[in-house]
């Protein structure tokens, strides 16, 4: 695997518990590094999506992965601003 370039992942609009199992998973397999993470398909943006999106960075950190999550609506920034959790995102 070529660690220069981020490992890119792409979640669906309603990913299933055992779609996010299997992410966190290749998360764990792949080294450290970078991560993008592709969340503009996530619908609708609810705290489903957020619980989501919290597995996949507390799975990345574990790894030692840098996690960036790009695309994300201002729905969903509204909601991760709401919880707390805005920081996952950058600016």
């Amino acid at each position: 695997m070529d660690i220069s370039r981020p490992l890119v992942v792409t979640l669906t609009a309603r990913p299933t518990r055992d779609e996010v199992a299997l992410l966190c998973a290749r998360l764990g397999a792949a080294p450290p590094g970078e991560v993008v993470c592709e969340v503009g398909a996530l619908a609708p943006v609810d705290l489903a999506a957020v619980d989501v999106l919290a597995r996949l960075r507390l799975a990345a950190g574990r790894r030692g992965h840098r996690i960036r999550f790009r695309g994300a609506g201002p729905e969903l920034r509204a909601l991760l601003l709401l919880t707390g959790l805005d920081g996952i995102l950058p600016v």
